[in-house]
């Protein structure tokens, strides 16, 4: 992914562009396909249409806006380009109020799956010969796990992009394969990773790699994990839930063992995604709460990269969760200490 070392990233802002020297910044792209392809080419998007591509302009301005902005980043006066990373979560948006059910079943259906695969084709276009990553459909691999066998539950591929992928099976593991093909023709300088989504694992390590390789984790650039959603401050409140997700040596341990498993058994890297940015000196009070993932995570660079780890995106998961500008500058000062040291060499 262009980098010797593990890479440092961070959820898109505008503010914290400058404040550390960042490798990456990710996006979500978060809606339904567009209603029709006429939009893609639509001087402007119609009223009330809920589409990722009517943002900065319509017609998929997001995509350019966002490269420059990354390409666009400085650090001490200085340009520091910053590699864009996508975070494509389309499929819980085919139908309205979809529960996990519901996802696994639109994409058995032609009409929803071929809006589905021209409007990631018009995104990979958009991208065109940038070197961007693109992380595919956290979630919904799991949801297709727990139906069953990946190669067999259904999806309409070949019918929704005959062109593109009719040489692939019907099935959910087709649909996985179809994404990263598809991926390498229309956008061949980016590269492309199966969220890994295995409730299940611990101790069921090796089922998870084998549907992941079912899936085609072998034919993708990477593979991404994720640890908690939110901070452990945030976690602990009765009203959500009332659990500490603060992570122990054991844990971690734990988890690090996982992340090399899957990597191995895919030949691939992971990124992981969307790591909450709290720490210890917050005083667990709104946009201010506890967690440990960031210190952890910084003085233990060398198993990270062990484990196979490429990347560490940062940012929070939900609203009211430490931010990069709440964190009390935590985030900035272990980015720069950890490029100033050269980096952790990938493994």
């Amino acid at each position: 992914m262009g980098k010797s070392t593990v890479m440092i990233g961070r959820i898109s802002n505008d503010k914290p562009s400058v404040a550390a020297p960042f490798d990456a910044q990710y996006q979500y792209v978060v809606s339904p396909p567009a209603p029709s392809s006429d939009v893609y080419t639509a001087k402007s998007c119609p009223d009330g249409t809920n589409w990722w591509g009517c943002a900065w302009g319509g017609r998929g301005g997001l995509v350019p806006h966002m490269q420059a902005r990354a390409a666009q980043a400085t650090y001490q006066g200085q340009p520091h380009p910053q590699t864009m990373v996508w975070s494509w979560f389309v499929i819980p948006h085919l139908t309205p109020n979809a529960t996990w059910q519901d996802e696994v079943k639109a994409v058995n259906r032609v009409d929803l799956l071929t809006r589905y695969l021209n409007d990631y084709r018009f995104f990979l276009q958009k991208i065109g010969t940038s070197h961007d990553m693109i992380d595919l459909e956290a979630d919904f691999w799991g949801f297709a796990r727990g139906t069953g066998d990946v190669t067999k539950v259904p999806a309409q591929v070949t019918a929704a992009a005959p062109n593109d992928c009719g040489n692939q099976e019907n099935s959910v593991a087709g649909l996985a394969r179809c994404l990263i093909s598809m991926t390498h023709k229309y956008a061949p300088d980016a590269t492309a990773g199966l969220h890994l989504t295995c409730w299940d694992w611990p101790g069921n390590e090796q089922k998870c790699a084998r549907d992941y390789v079912a899936l085609g984790a072998k034919n993708a650039d990477f593979l991404v994990g994720e640890v908690e959603a939110v901070d452990a401050g945030l976690n602990a409140l009765p009203e959500n839930g009332g659990h500490s997700s603060f992570w122990s040596e054991k844990k971690w341990s734990a988890q690090l063992a996982y992340w090399k498993t899957m990597a191995e058994a895919a030949g691939k890297p992971i990124v992981v995604w969307q790591i909450p940015v709290g720490n210890m000196r917050q005083n667990n009070t709104p946009y201010h709460y506890q967690d440990d993932k960031v210190d952890w995570l910084f003085s233990h660079m060398d198993q990270v990269a062990s484990a196979h780890v490429a990347a560490l995106l940062f940012g929070q998961g939900s609203d009211k969760s430490t931010t990069i500008e709440t964190d009390g500058g935590n985030l900035f000062a272990k980015t720069i200490a950890y490029q100033n040291s050269g980096g952790t060499p990938l493994k």
